[in-house]
């Protein structure tokens, strides 16, 4: 990391003169690039970004400078070394459209950024359309017939396959072509975003800004509206999907020559809308039934119950018997009671005592419940932050030492593994009224990887069963501060 810092700094330096003050690495999310913000002086900052992936930088490079040509709101690219390899932009901020609607809920501010969005979306998708070159796209040019039939596929192959229900193959794939390719006759083709939604839209002094559009390619409108409005995790209310779905199409009829058929786009902006549903199921199979993360996991119900709103409330405009058959089952409310969370209530005597601790200072906590139960963790075998110089007078609980933990160590795959278990020792005791539980995790000096471990399972516990969870460091008093 530390060569990947130094690459970045050469390059900043033939870009700019600003005296450089700090490079932070940003924590990664789902995809393999890198992120680092650069602060200079001035309190300025910059965005670098390391990818081996050269075709996807080349590609994002072009699509913004192609973009930011025709005034779409994208990060303005300041300098590109010479391998591809690393390239420096704009910072748009740290907060996203969907950090707004989880901080504000569905006021009138955030219905304007969503407005904001769309009508910036329809200029992006029709105005920087011409004179794209689509060869430079990462893989498909177009997403037509066989796109739509890979994201069928997919929900097949990773959600539906594994839930065992019996089916006619013959009639399903029958189904699925006829879907395919009635949505790739669609009136309206232009630049297609691909990853539409709202924590690709960041948000800084009211204004909103465009990233991770790499991936686009030439297809329908309705795609990218469908992703934005249907966004499972921020569960728009069907007032404001039928409002924002209305004002742009009024934005796409200001843009281009002849008004929209709106009855048949709406019939299709359906078809894609189930597409997109049916696609991140898939993708929530493929993430928690297949590789256990638990996120994932918890994120089945929400939006099974997604689609079944959906299909009990949305047209299509074609009929897919067998389809529609293994959908009426697949959101049965037994299907969505299989992977629903068990939640505390108020009423709930559980109570989770979790520490951190160290085995030098501490040695193992005592049971105060006499009730024998619990778990103890061993964090040793991850890298210790404490032997890293900068982060000895640093805890667990400071940014820096969570940036390391989780970007250069196994620490999350060491967690992962402990929510599994957890996670049914926990789901147990609320069904069973059971009053307490102990979780214990030690390490060298109990103040960096333990205390890490601590905060974020209880952080875990809270979110996904709303239980009580206390967090105690038990070695705090001995932390090396000076």
């Amino acid at each position: 990391m530390q060569q990947i810092t130094e690459e970045i700094k050469t390059l900043f330096k033939s870009y700019s003169d600003i005296l450089v003050k700090q490079i932070d690495q940003i924590p990664q999310s789902g995809s393999d690039r890198i992120y680092f913000r650069i602060v200079c002086e001035g309190d300025i900052h910059f965005i670098a970004t390391y990818n081996i992936n050269i075709k996807e930088n080349k590609t994002f490079i072009y699509f913004s400078r192609h973009f930011k040509s025709i005034g779409a709101p994208v990060p303005e690219i300041y300098a590109v070394n010479e391998t591809g390899s690393i390239y420096i932009q704009e910072d748009l901020g740290h907060s996203s459209l969907l950090n707004e609607l989880e901080k504000f809920g569905q006021t009138e501010s955030v219905f304007e950024l969503y407005k904001k969005s769309l009508k910036a979306l329809a200029n992006l998708q029709i105005n920087g359309d011409k004179g794209l070159d689509y060869n430079e796209c990462i893989t498909s040019k177009e997403f037509g017939q066989q796109a739509i039939m890979s994201d069928l596929l997919y929900f097949k192959y990773y959600f539906l396959d594994t839930l065992k229900i019996p089916y006619d193959k013959e009639k399903l794939l029958g189904d699925l072509e006829a879907l395919s390719n009635y949505l790739s006759h669609v009136d309206h083709k232009h630049f297609m975003f691909r990853d539409f939604q709202s924590r690709n839209i960041m948000v800084q002094d009211n204004n909103i800004y465009f990233i991770d559009y790499q991936g686009g390619m030439k297809g329908a409108l309705q795609y990218d509206v469908a992703s934005l409005l249907w966004q499972a995790k921020a569960e728009l209310s069907d007032e404001w999907k039928n409002k924002l779905l209305d004002y742009y199409m009024d934005c796409v009829d200001e843009i281009i020559e002849k008004p929209l058929n709106r009855n048949h786009f709406i019939n299709q902006y359906n078809g894609y809308v189930l597409i997109r549903l049916l696609q991140v199921l898939g993708a929530y199979g493929f993430r928690g039934l297949f590789e256990r993360k638990a996120h994932f996991l918890t994120s089945i119900p929400l939006a099974l119950r997604n689609l079944k709103w959906f299909l009990a409330n949305k047209y299509v405009g074609i009929s897919l018997p067998e389809f529609e058959r293994l959908l009426s089952i697949v959101i049965s409310d037994e299907m969505i009671q299989q992977f629903e969370t068990v939640k505390a209530t108020v009423e709930t005597p559980l109570q989770i005592k979790i520490n951190s601790f160290s085995y030098i200072k501490n040695g193992y906590p005592k049971d105060e419940t006499k009730n024998g139960g619990g778990f103890v963790f061993d964090c040793r075998g991850i890298l210790n932050p404490g032997r890293v110089e900068e982060y000895k007078k640093q805890s667990g609980q400071d940014k820096p030492v969570k940036d390391y933990l989780e970007q250069q160590t196994k620490m999350p795959k060491f967690l992962n593994s402990i929510f599994d278990i957890v996670d049914i020792t926990v789901e147990d005791y609320i069904k069973r009224g059971f009053e307490s539980l102990e979780i214990n995790f030690g390490c060298t000096g109990g103040q960096h990887r333990s205390v890490y471990a601590a905060e974020s399972l209880a952080r875990h516990l809270r979110n996904k069963f709303s239980v009580k969870a206390s967090v105690n460091h038990l070695n705090k008093e001995n932390w090396v501060r000076e």
